[in-house]
């Protein structure tokens, strides 16, 4: 579900508006071939100005997410969508460190370093 950006998570609005939908793509809830909401709907929904959206809908087709059809709109280029098996572990984690105290950047900069640091 598509949501207002936070503009005070020191995160650029493009980048959050661009996480958000590859977030939906990859949990299946956005469809390869299905249609975006129209230019001025996402800046409704992010509440963000116009060129913040163009940004980030350029670099979701830069990056192979999004197709882009003069005058028709933005739809999603291919299914990515995520194992289930992947999204539960994903909960367990999540709810693990949460029960734990964690915070989510605290949890980010973690398993980053983990990911970085560890040997396949």
């Amino acid at each position: 579900m598509l949501r207002k950006i936070d503009k005070h998570s020191g995160i650029p609005a493009y980048l959050q508006i661009v996480n958000q939908i590859k977030s939906e793509i990859l949990l299946g809830n956005l469809k390869a071939g299905q249609q975006l909401p129209t230019v001025r709907e996402l800046e409704m929904i992010f509440d963000v100005n116009i060129n913040t959206i163009l940004k980030a809908l350029d670099r979701l087709k830069i990056e192979g997410y999004l197709i882009a059809e003069q005058g028709v709109g933005y739809f999603v280029a291919k299914e990515l969508s995520i194992d289930n098996q992947i999204i539960t572990m994903i909960r367990e984690l999540v709810m693990n460190l949460k029960s734990k105290g964690l915070d989510l950047y605290t949890t980010l900069v973690l398993v980053e370093e983990v990911w970085r640091n560890e040997k396949f």
